[in-house]
């Protein structure tokens, strides 16, 4: 049991040291320290910035451009491209992680990807729906007709001779020259109405 200083006598005197505690004011008081995310939600953003790096070293250098990326991370993510071995990609993914989290402005990397995904999925739907005209036009004589009431500014003409010339080359199994070329016309004809 510890002596009783009642009588004022410092404890530094009885124990030869201040066993006292520190006598805290309000301005002393430690002010309480940002929460920090934790660990797991460290370690998800991490990989959520590896997977855009990934993202990023598939896209073309023309692209890369576009994003005016910093110096650092241009450099990291065009090393990337020329990695073959996967323990050093890997390593470098990571590090393109760590520049997009120091340097880079994520957000903005992920919309103008998005963006890009959004025109080349619309672009794809749009050869798509050219090559099922192209296909029509070849097998059903009444498809002309549905094509010119939808698009009337195409030249009926032109496409009637892209057809003829499309079966001529296939029945002397030549090269489909007239194939391609209707392809284009239908591309330009459908390019004009979406304007």
């Amino acid at each position: 049991m510890l002596p009783d200083n009642s009588d004022g006598t410092p404890r530094k005197e009885m124990f030869g040291y201040d066993t006292s505690l520190p006598i805290q004011t309000p301005q002393d008081s430690p002010v309480e320290e940002e929460v920090q995310p934790s660990r797991t939600k460290r370690k998800h953003d991490d990989q959520a910035l590896q997977d855009l790096g990934e993202e990023l070293v598939a896209v073309g250098e023309v692209k890369l451009a576009e994003l005016d990326l910093p110096t650092r991370l241009l450099d990291a993510v065009l090393d990337a491209k020329r990695i073959s071995k996967f323990g050093a990609l890997r390593r470098q993914m990571q590090y393109i992680g760590r520049l997009m989290r120091e340097e880079g402005d994520a957000n903005a990397i992920r919309s103008q990807i998005d963006a890009w995904k959004g025109t080349s999925v619309a672009e794809t739907a749009r050869l798509h729906s050219i090559e099922r005209w192209r296909m029509r036009l070849i097998g059903d004589e009444l498809a002309l007709g549905d094509l010119l009431d939808q698009f009337p500014h195409a030249d009926a003409q032109r496409l009637r001779t892209l057809i003829r010339n499309v079966k001529r080359e296939a029945a002397a199994k030549k090269p489909p020259k007239s194939f391609r070329e209707l392809f284009q016309e239908l591309r330009e004809i459908i390019q004009i109405q979406a304007r």
